[in-house]
């Protein structure tokens, strides 16, 4: 009996980015990370086909400690 390796684009560099709420290194909210234990292999590869949309709020240059700063004194 062959067991399916279960579907995952986490690629373990875990750390959501304060603004978006996605994880910068697989680009899944909190919640669909949470979810993805009792998520069916049908569900997972939905939020995998979104995942490359994604990307592109991440790309943005926030400015370094000088856009940190900026944004802090908001």
């Amino acid at each position: 009996m062959t067991r399916e390796k279960p579907l995952t684009p986490c690629i373990n560099i875990c750390v959501i980015h304060r603004e978006t709420g996605l994880c910068t290194g697989c680009l899944r909210t909190g919640d669909e990370i949470a979810a993805w234990g009792g998520m069916s292999n049908d569900e997972r590869r939905a939020v995998m086909e979104e995942l490359p949309e994604r990307a592109s709020l991440l790309k943005k240059r926030r400015g370094g400690r000088a856009g940190r700063l900026a944004r802090d004194t908001n």
